[in-house]
C-alpha cells in the first residue's frame, strides 16, 4: 500500500484493554471502510506501530501499564501526522490530561460510553481531507 492519504484505506488504531469495546469499535470502523487494528495495551500498540502507521489512533486513557495519554505523546512524537482521539470512562483522568497540556500536548477526549454515531462523527472530522497530513512513504 502506498504511503499517501487517499490511496487505499485510512488506517485506525484502537487501543483499549476492554476486549468488547475494542472489538466492537474495530468492527464498526471496518464496516465503514477503514483499516482498523486493535491493541489491548499501550505496549502492544507501540510494538505494532513500528511497521504499521495509523492515520488516527483511538486510545483509552486508562490502560494497564502505560496510560493512553503517555502513549499519545509517544505516537505524536514518532509519527506527527497521526491524529489522536482519547476516550475514557474514568472521571479521574483530568490530572493526566493537565500534565500533557502543560507539556504542550492537547488531545481531544470523548467520555465512555460513547455512542457509535458520536465516535464515527469524531473520526470523520479528524480524518477529513483538511486535517490529514500526507504521510511519507
Amino acid at each position: 500500500m502506498s504511503g499517501h492519504w487517499g490511496e487505499g484505506k485510512l488506517k485506525i488504531l484502537v487501543v483499549d484493554d476492554e476486549d468488547a469495546i475494542a472489538d466492537t469499535l474495530g468492527l464498526i470502523l471496518s464496516s465503514r471502510g477503514y483499516e482498523a487494528r486493535i491493541a489491548g495495551s499501550a505496549e502492544d500498540a507501540i510494538e505494532g506501530f513500528s511497521d504499521w502507521r495509523p492515520d488516527l489512533a483511538i486510545l483509552d486513557v486508562v490502560l494497564p501499564g502505560m496510560n493512553g495519554v503517555d502513549l499519545a505523546v509517544i505516537l505524536r512524537t514518532s509519527h506527527p501526522a497521526c491524529r489522536i482521539l482519547l476516550f475514557s470512562g474514568h472521571p479521574s483522568v483530568g490530572g493526566i490530561l493537565d500534565r500533557a497540556k502543560r507539556d504542550g500536548h492537547n488531545f481531544e477526549i470523548l467520555a465512555k460510553p460513547v455512542h457509535p454515531s458520536i465516535m464515527l462523527n469524531a473520526v470523520s472530522r479528524m480524518l477529513s481531507s483538511e486535517q490529514v497530513v500526507l504521510r511519507s512513504a
